[in-house]
């Protein structure tokens, strides 16, 4: 190990932890956040998939465990089973790397297990609880499990919990818990309710925004103009000329993502499909088989796939541009993570223009590209692309000034007057040209 994670005084087994996940230096999220966490101050982080957030809490919680008190010390919440499973799998892993899998326990409180089972063994309280909230409210009332003992609790992508209805879950965890709890909440976005939320709750935490530029190690962003054609036949076309060893296609609804999974799949693609309107035993399904390499391409939306981490992305795809800036950041986050290289491809159209401008505002550079027979090729940009527009929008509007209005309407007069139109259009664009000679 380098000496960048030694500043932070951790104590040995958690070096040699350090050691066995090849982690040689912390990412931005973790040099911000881990010295607070170690002290006890509660933290707000704000950044995206990918920064490396899950071990900036784990680490310095797991370096304050104390096995001598047999109760629950850290509760970690996730909106969805499977991010919950993931957060788990680490703290497992952390476990066993450390050599404490007799003395650490750590207990997965998720639904679609069984019940009973799960209240019988926390007969002897674990000292580290991950699952979702409404699981772990349920085994609270029951008496299954108590949470005051806690000292830490982890509200992990806080604004899809806002966004998915779980925050009062959450919100009726810490009323059970003590008034100096240490909270870490992580999320991409913080909205205005999300903030009424975390005034409730936390006081003077450390608040850390990272800087969602996005220029992670190497990143591609490719724009396609629609030009009213169907997404699912560009998308096609781009697989032609892409070898993704797994793409995610994005949608912004579960219809659409219905719709162009199954049109994708008639086109003979190895097509997988995840979004909230699954049912959790068809998304197990779906991740296992993603797991086994089994899909080349996913159709997401944004909820689902935010609280799902997919390893191995190589190519982002927006069949659909998002309408904020924040979920193309997310999207886009998805991918070129841990030194690899990524690519985003996105099909806009006029209406996406807008959002376009901000991104490069925000120092995303975008090339431009269309696609034909597989092949890549260069394109006009899209204030190229407006420009022209707007200039064509108004030689219409001038033409149709020039049109000779009948003082009597007959059968006909429209289609006359669209002529006349065309045709004094043509003379002024004439114009000009002869005037740029």
């Amino acid at each position: 190990m380098g000496n960048y994670f030694k500043q932070y005084s951790f104590q040995p087994e958690m070096n040699d932890v350090i050691n066995q996940l090849n982690f040689h230096e912390p990412t931005e999220i973790q040099a911000q956040v881990m010295p607070a966490i170690l002290k006890g101050t509660s933290v707000i982080g704000q950044s995206h998939t990918g920064s490396g957030k899950t071990h900036a809490y784990l680490l310095p919680l797991f370096n304050r465990l104390d096995t001598a008190r047999r109760e629950v010390q850290f509760v970690i919440t996730a909106p969805t089973r499977e991010l919950a499973t993931q957060i788990y799998d680490e703290v497992r892993k952390i476990i066993t790397y450390a050599g404490r899998e007799k003395d650490w326990n750590a207990k997965l409180l998720v639904g679609g297990t069984d019940r009973q089972k799960m209240m019988d063994k926390l007969k002897e309280p674990p000292h580290i609880i991950v699952g979702t909230p409404g699981r772990i409210l349920d085994l609270v009332k029951e008496g299954a499990l108590s949470i005051y003992t806690a000292s830490a609790f982890v509200i992990d992508e806080a604004d899809l919990m806002l966004e998915l209805g779980f925050i009062q879950d959450v919100d009726q965890l810490l009323v059970r818990t003590k008034d100096e709890m240490q909270i870490l909440a992580f999320s991409a976005t913080i909205p205005q309710q999300l903030e009424h939320f975390y005034r409730k709750y936390l006081e003077n935490p450390l608040r850390v925004k990272l800087d969602d530029r996005l220029s992670p190690e190497k990143m591609d962003h490719r724009l396609i103009f629609v030009k009213h054609r169907d997404a699912a036949d560009i998308i096609l076309n781009i697989s032609q000329a892409i070898q993704p060893y797994l793409a995610i296609i994005f949608t912004n609804g579960k219809d659409d993502a219905d719709a162009l999974a199954l049109s994708l799949q008639q086109k003979g693609l190895t097509v997988g499909l995840i979004h909230g309107g699954l049912s959790p035993r068809e998304r197990k399904r779906t991740l296992k088989a993603i797991h086994n390499l089994r899909y080349q391409y996913i159709v997401a939306t944004d909820l689902a796939s935010r609280g799902i981490d997919i390893k191995g992305v190589s190519h982002v795809i927006n069949a659909r541009l998002p309408k904020e800036e924040d979920f193309y950041v997310h999207r886009a986050g998805r991918t070129a993570r841990a030194g690899m290289e990524g690519t985003v491809i996105s099909l806009y159209d006029v209406q996406d223009t807008q959002l376009i401008d901000k991104l490069q505002q925000k120092g995303i550079v975008f090339t431009f590209w269309d696609i034909k027979n597989g092949e890549w090729q260069q394109a006009k940009s899209w204030q190229e692309r407006s420009h022209r527009y707007k200039e064509t929008n108004q030689t219409d509007v001038e033409a149709w000034k020039k049109v000779k209005k009948p003082k009597k309407v007959k059968p006909g007069y429209r289609k006359k007057m669209k002529k006349e139109q065309e045709k004094i259009k043509k003379q002024m664009n004439q114009k000009s040209k002869d005037k740029r000679k």
